[in-house]
């Protein structure tokens, strides 16, 4: 089981990927005349292995599409030959937040296994773009730390009034970035996911720095609440069966990680669950009595359930469905 795939349509827009320039600095594919309009797409930058560096790939996106209709944009890879840093891509970002007065989805690292692996990528601190776009609505990390190299992702604190919502996808996402995330205040946020990941790959958080996200008090409009692919999903499972955020949501996933009976009769036990209109907890390491139970709860309850079980299942033997 993967989540890690190019999305046909990122912020309710359908993904176009920019036609590459030629060596005249020329689209190559498509004359602009025949680019769809710039707020019709969301547009995704790729410069696939040979073709120019990000600078200059971005200068042709600033020449062929108006910027100031851009509404939702992917970055692919940023890398012309061998992997790099992402640092050079956030800061053109920042440094031209001014020309894209309609931004409002944004996706960092649209990359997937075949062109890098998630826990390969080269990140660095993301702060700036939230400080560059106070409009931001969505905002799609994917990525996070590894022992593989030396850059990592990063975030700061930060207040920001419109991002409705946030998701970082990673197989090791270092727990400064979830004491960061609990301690931004971001009234608008709506959806909120956490891919947790493995210690093998810098995944060193901790229940401690999760529960701030658990209090309900952070994000008073929450209504989705992720946090996924963990080695500790048990534990997870427990503090959300007591934890006031609960109350609010309309969908839970504590998908994606080593969830078992325990985590599992922890949810059943509980406070009520009955409230929720989703509930996903794929991935998971349940044997079929506690399966039953959850199946007959969510039937019982028109809670759509998603309960597929871990690939190679073997309860003595867990491991998160993303990792490397």
């Amino acid at each position: 089981m993967s989540g890690i795939y190019h999305p046909d349509t990122f912020h309710g827009l359908p993904v176009r990927t920019l036609p590459l320039p030629d060596g005249d600095g020329k689209p190559a594919a498509a004359p602009p005349a025949s680019l769809p309009a710039a707020d019709s797409v969301a547009w995704r930058l790729d410069c696939a292995w040979e073709g120019p560096d990000f600078p200059e790939l971005w200068r042709h996106f600033l020449d062929t599409v108006d910027p100031a209709g851009v509404r939702a944009l992917l970055i692919g890879p940023w890398w012309a030959e061998n992997y790099s840093p992402l640092t050079p891509v956030i800061e053109l970002l920042a440094a031209d937040a001014g020309r894209f007065p309609a931004l409002r989805g944004l996706f960092l690292a649209d990359v997937v296994g075949e062109e890098c692996e998630v826990s390969w990528l080269q990140m660095c601190d993301i702060t700036p773009v939230l400080e560059a776009f106070p409009r931001l609505e969505e905002l799609v990390v994917r990525g996070g730390g590894s022992g593989l190299n030396e850059e990592t992702l990063e975030l700061l604190p930060v207040r920001h009034e419109a991002l409705r919502s946030l998701r970082f996808e990673s197989g090791g996402l270092p727990a400064a970035v979830v004491r960061a995330v609990g301690a931004c205040e971001l009234p608008a946020l709506e959806r909120l996911e956490l891919w947790l990941g493995s210690q093998w790959y810098e995944g060193d958080a901790t229940m401690a720095d999760v529960e701030p996200l658990l209090s309900g008090a952070a994000f008073p409009r929450l209504r989705h609440l992720g946090l996924q692919n963990s080695e500790f999903q048990d534990e997870i499972a427990a503090a959300v069966a007591s934890a006031p955020v609960v109350a609010q949501l309309d969908s839970l996933a504590l998908s994606l990680g080593t969830l078992g009976d325990e985590g599992a009769l922890a949810l059943l036990n509980g406070q009520p669950l009955t409230h929720l209109s989703s509930l996903d907890l794929d991935h998971n390491y349940l044997s079929e009595p506690v399966r039953a139970r959850v199946e007959e709860l969510c039937a019982r309850e028109g809670i759509e359930v998603e309960l597929e079980e871990a690939d190679d299942w073997d309860p003595d033997s867990r491991y998160v469905a993303i990792s490397e």
